[in-house]
């Protein structure tokens, strides 16, 4: 929404302002920090994921590649459903039928609940987890940039672009987290 972007663009003019200031005529670290902190803060969650389906994007993919009747069946892990495989110890995925892609819509028009008490996925340790890893990114940055000096510069950006080694999502995303 607006007040996430604006907290956004301010992160990213904080870096490019000191940057100017403590660093005149060295770029880099205002661009590291609109790219990481957007891929942080743009987190797919299930609200997203459910848009991303129901959009009329992916029917129109489906449409394009296959001819005639489509069966849809989605194998997917939901937070709130899923069992641990015992042997991996990852989220079990179960099998859902095409009837998912109106429970989709539906999720689609909650994005609203997003990060209000009422966002049930907000309380999971995944979901928890990436809104910390939003805060803490946000204290790096404003460290980085109060001590921000020529000789530091590109130690800065190094530190910036950490979360270009974060991928993926779920059970991957933690992978790369640990």
């Amino acid at each position: 929404d607006a007040t996430y972007a604006a907290r956004y663009r301010g992160l990213v003019a904080a870096a490019r302002d000191a940057q100017a200031v403590k660093a005149p005529g060295m770029t880099g670290l205002a661009v590291a920090v609109a790219r990481h902190a957007y891929k942080l803060m743009a987190y797919k969650d299930e609200y997203e994921v459910a848009r991303l389906y129901t959009d009329g994007r992916f029917m129109t993919a489906l449409a394009e590649a296959f001819e005639g009747e489509v069966a849809l069946r989605f194998h997917l892990a939901p937070p709130l459903f899923s069992r641990r495989d015992i042997e991996t110890g990852r989220p079990a995925k179960r099998t859902f039928g095409p009837w998912m892609l109106r429970a989709m819509a539906l999720l689609a028009k909650c994005k609203g609940l997003r990060g209000t008490i009422f966002d049930v996925f907000g309380y999971s340790a995944e979901r928890r987890e990436e809104r910390q890893l939003v805060r803490d990114y946000k204290a790096t940055i404003a460290e980085l940039i109060q001590g921000l000096n020529h000789e530091n510069h590109a130690l800065a950006i190094e530190i910036a672009s950490i979360p270009e080694k974060i991928r993926g999502f779920g059970h991957v995303k933690e992978r790369h987290l640990g």
